[in-house]
């Protein structure tokens, strides 16, 4: 039945499409007379001058839905589908004005058609949509200047993103793809052979887009492909991933990295327990090493949630967790270090206290150089970590080796740094440590006063010594003429 039905396709009109996709200008017999002529004739000679004429089964594909009975909506449906897949150029406003028109009415007729509740669509029908989505969807970007000022680590917030000049076409195919995937017509047994591997590759390339309308209708439309595909969802798992490392390893630029990190936080939290060794890869060799990149900040509330989902999924993960911080914390980049200290300060919250055992030393020796900081939202961060209750119960347990490593980092900033309100917090930590173990505190400030001491003996040695050496060398002569000097090793 689908070879007869193909067999009524015009040979000579496919042939235009083919001309028309591959070079937008070459509209499908678009010409100065046609429009003339247009103008004095019915609507439906309009149309008909403005896309080629394909007739499918015997049905005008310019004609209305309700003007066709049930029987043959479908492929009606079906011959809108490939007028559609007639791709104008945008980036001239003034051209093919009422092409466009006609082709964005068909677009909604379509999406209209879609959103009603229709018996199943036939496999030629998913074919036609997926074939038209990827005709208009599916392009290469050109390069931008975004994407280089994020390599070079320069802020981009500021810049107005570039909106693509198609949008109103393309607007209403995406709703059109996200109404079709969700579709209670749409059978995922037989769609699964059109929205393939191919096609889902596609999908997720668009995520680089510029547009951040676009990234948004991208993010539904994969999410819903996600939940209603399963035999996909190893496969677009693993692409996100490729997305990920390519970011990370190779390029450090792409567009779409916080709405690919929102979808995985929603598909985090559908895992089962226990998790796989597949998901904890992805934790370890994906998400961690996303910590790294300058433009963190971009995406750094979805990549915060996806690892918080992963330890609330799996507490022991915490530890392994904060040694990847730790292997990325930023030593040069103040903001970065903010953010940090911030998702440190959400993973302590929700620890254990085996596991934070496991990592309290590396960890307090980095939070010894936040706190002295010369950067004050640097210090003052780090130093917020003591109004968490969760946190001093921490430190409480563990006083006897964490109290040794972090009090002479306080007492330097009380007696060194500049800024009144790291000074404040300073003076604050060290009186609740105090109410903690005052012993123990003591015994902190004889060693720092002890350590000091042996510092500033050793700073008086090494000037003695060279004053000794400045005053051998005056009490020396000089060398004259070409006198040879044996100099032994």
């Amino acid at each position: 039945m689908w070879k007869q039905f193909l067999g009524k396709l015009p040979k000579k009109s496919q042939k235009k499409d083919q001309d028309s996709l591959r070079n937008p200008n070459l509209g499908p017999n678009i010409s100065s007379s046609g429009s003339g002529r247009a103008n004095s004739t019915s609507p439906a000679a309009k149309r008909a001058a403005v896309f080629p004429s394909s007739v499918i089964a015997g049905i005008e594909p310019l004609l209305a839905f309700k003007d066709v009975p049930s029987s043959e909506k479908m492929n009606l449906f079906i011959s809108k589908l490939s007028l559609c897949c007639v791709v104008f150029d945008f980036t001239d406003p003034a051209k093919n004005i009422q092409e466009k028109e006609l082709k964005r009415a068909t677009l909604l007729e379509l999406h209209d058609f879609v959103t009603q509740n229709h018996p199943k669509f036939s496999e030629p029908a998913i074919l036609a949509c997926c074939k038209m989505c990827s005709i208009n969807l599916f392009r290469v970007f050109p390069p931008n200047s975004r994407s280089s000022n994020i390599i070079s680590g320069e802020n981009d917030n500021d810049d107005e993103p570039t909106f693509d000049p198609a949008w109103s076409h393309l607007q209403i195919v995406y709703d059109f793809l996200l109404k079709f995937v969700t579709s209670t017509s749409l059978e995922a047994k037989v769609a699964k052979k059109y929205i393939n591997h191919s096609f889902i590759i596609k999908i997720i390339d668009l995520f680089d887009s510029e547009d951040p309308r676009e990234r948004d209708c991208l993010k539904a439309i994969l999410h819903r492909i996600y939940g209603k595909f399963m035999v996909h969802r190893p496969f677009i798992r693993k692409s996100l991933s490729n997305v990920f490392y390519r970011f990370v390893f190779e390029s450090e630029k792409h567009n779409g990295i916080a709405e690919l990190l929102e979808i995985f936080g929603s598909v985090i939290t559908g895992f089962a327990l226990p998790l796989k060794e597949e998901h904890k890869i992805f934790l370890s060799r994906a998400l961690i090493p996303l910590h790294k990149p300058k433009s963190l900040g971009v995406y750094f509330q979805q990549l915060s949630f996806c690892v918080s989902q992963f330890i609330e999924k799996e507490p022991k993960l915490a530890s392994g967790v904060i040694k990847g911080l730790l292997k990325y914390w930023p030593i040069t980049n103040s903001q970065k270090e903010v953010m940090f200290l911030g998702e440190l300060e959400e993973i302590l919250e929700v620890i254990s206290m085996a596991e934070f055992q496991k990592v309290m030393v590396p960890l307090f020796w980095r939070l010894r150089r936040c706190i002295n900081s010369y950067h004050f939202q640097v210090a003052e961060r780090a130093l917020f970590l003591w109004n968490n209750d969760q946190v001093i119960n921490l430190i409480a347990h563990n006083r006897q080796v964490i109290l040794p490593i972090i009090f002479p980092a306080l007492e330097f900033n009380a007696q060194n740094h500049w800024n009144l309100a790291v000074l404040n917090l300073t003076l604050n930590v060290r009186k609740m440590l105090s109410e903690i173990d005052d012993v123990l505190v003591l015994a902190c400030i004889s060693n720092y006063q002890k350590e000091q001491e042996n510092k500033e003996l050793v700073v008086e040695q090494r000037k003695e010594i060279w004053e000794r050496l400045e005053n051998a060398a005056s009490s020396l002569q000089p060398i004259a003429g070409n006198t040879a000097v044996l100099v032994t090793r």
